[in-house]
């Protein structure tokens, strides 16, 4: 099987690494990819979003499954026009994609579905702005309602720096949406889905905020691990029974079945799970960590899915242990980031190895020197028997790589290693009380 991966990041990386392991597969070609992805596999240049430039080189190379890594091409229809070529093609439709694209349409979704989520309403217009936001508070959760890569969110206490977020949303011309808080911490849940069928892989945890402690603005996320060891044992059962199965049949109800990933970000707060968001694709940083200890077959899994045989492959096996992703950064970002410095340490990265470096935003120069090339420039993925050894893994090979102005988070996972992560207990509520309630762990994404 000859597979094309769309995208760049180091989610595509892992992708790749992954499809490179199951012998099933004769050949990966990445477009565009990066510079450590031509390491190992074929990179070719596409305008991702270019759904006539996309199915060219799915021509060309004779690929037998295309995967779609990011969300704005799937969001552009690029998968529908694949599948209108002739391909297999991991990545849903454009109107299934508007469960991220929309977060009104998502909304939509689960209110029909019975999906719990938190209340939310829509502010298209400046004049509504002040009234709106007097209804929400005392802590305001403020998004973008379209694609702002994990950065259009505002959580914040202070009423006129919610404001001051959405008025700039506005007068961009961008919708807005408020939200009520959730509270728990959160879990990243991918489920290969096909139609109505939904196989979960394993539950993980995302780092939004820039800083240590969950410091700073929002970023596309800093770092992520898996398993979850503060998570019951029967939660992913219950999330894909509660949520993601109401949800996929829902949009097949709608003539928008699903096919390919569907990840649901919630909050496993003191009434149960509630969604903060669905995303219509392998999340990044928290595919890096869970493909880390995949098993079985990524290619047979994928295809599968796309052809819609999904119910017919065995379910994912997985490796003992645990795995965290630590993103090194370039200097200001999740502001404009400096790009070009030489980077030294990287070497190759491998799923394999008990620390293996991924790239995001790099590229080499015509002498061959590695340099930055965008905001999140490497994820290192640790695994080990557990997560401290996971841990220690990871910021031992962190150690070794050399990037001026760079920055990243000492305290992926931490919290989880020292037991400080609980679910809220459950508490009596009064009939008329608000059926979803709220906490800022919960309201990170967008």
């Amino acid at each position: 099987m000859r597979v094309l991966v769309i995208g760049s990041g180091a989610r595509e990386h892992a992708l790749v690494s992954a499809l490179r392991r199951d012998p099933a597969v004769s050949a990966v070609v990445a477009a565009p990819g990066n510079a450590g992805i031509a390491q190992h596999a074929q990179t070719r240049p596409v305008d991702p979003c270019s759904a006539e430039a996309v199915v060219a080189l799915a021509t060309d190379t004779a690929a037998d499954l295309v995967v779609i890594g990011p969300e704005v091409p799937l969001v552009l229809g690029v998968a529908d026009a694949v599948r209108a070529a002739g391909f297999a093609c991991f990545g849903p439709s454009a109107a299934a994609a508007r469960i991220e694209g929309s977060k009104a349409f998502a909304k939509d979704v689960m209110a029909a579905a019975g999906v719990r989520t938190a209340h939310s309403e829509i502010v298209d217009n400046p004049a509504d702005l002040d009234a709106e936001l007097d209804r929400f508070g005392p802590t305001w959760v403020v998004k973008d309602d379209g694609l702002a890569a994990g950065k259009g969110v505002v959580v914040t206490a202070d009423r006129s720096a919610a404001r001051d977020h959405g008025a700039e949303l506005l007068e961009q011309g961008h919708p807005v949406l408020l939200e009520s808080f959730l509270d728990g911490p959160e879990v990243s849940l991918f489920c290969l889905v096909d139609g109505e069928t939904v196989v979960p892989l394993l539950p993980a945890q995302d780092h939004k905020r820039v800083g240590d402690g969950d410091t700073g603005p929002n970023t596309g996320g800093m770092g992520a691990y898996t398993p979850l060891p503060w998570l019951p044992e029967d939660a992913v059962t219950a999330i894909v029974d509660d949520v993601v199965k109401p949800v996929a049949a829902e949009l097949v109800r709608r003539d928008s079945g699903f096919s390919g990933l569907l990840y649901a970000g919630l909050a496993m707060g003191s009434e149960g799970p509630a969604v903060v968001e669905f995303n219509c694709r392998f999340g990044d940083p928290e595919t890096q960590a869970v493909l880390a200890l995949l098993e079985s077959p990524l290619g047979e899994l994928l295809n599968a899915t796309a052809t819609g045989t999904l119910a017919e492959v065995a379910p994912p096996r997985w490796r003992d242990g645990s795995a965290i992703t630590v993103v090194i950064a370039a200097e200001n970002y999740p502001g404009r980031p400096r790009i070009g410095d030489v980077i030294t340490g990287a070497g190759e990265g491998s799923g394999d190895e008990s620390a293996a470096v991924l790239h995001a935003g790099t590229a080499l120069r015509e002498d061959g020197t590695l340099v930055s090339a965008g905001g999140r420039v490497l994820n290192v993925v640790g695994v080990g028997a557990d997560l401290a050894e996971a841990r220690t893994n990871a910021y031992e090979r962190i150690a070794s790589i050399k990037l001026p102005g760079s920055h990243y988070r000492t305290d992926i996972g931490l919290a989880a290693v020292e037991n400080r992560i609980e679910i809220p207990a459950r508490q009596e509520r009064d009939a008329e009380a608000v059926a979803v309630s709220s906490t800022a762990d919960g309201d990170t994404r967008s």
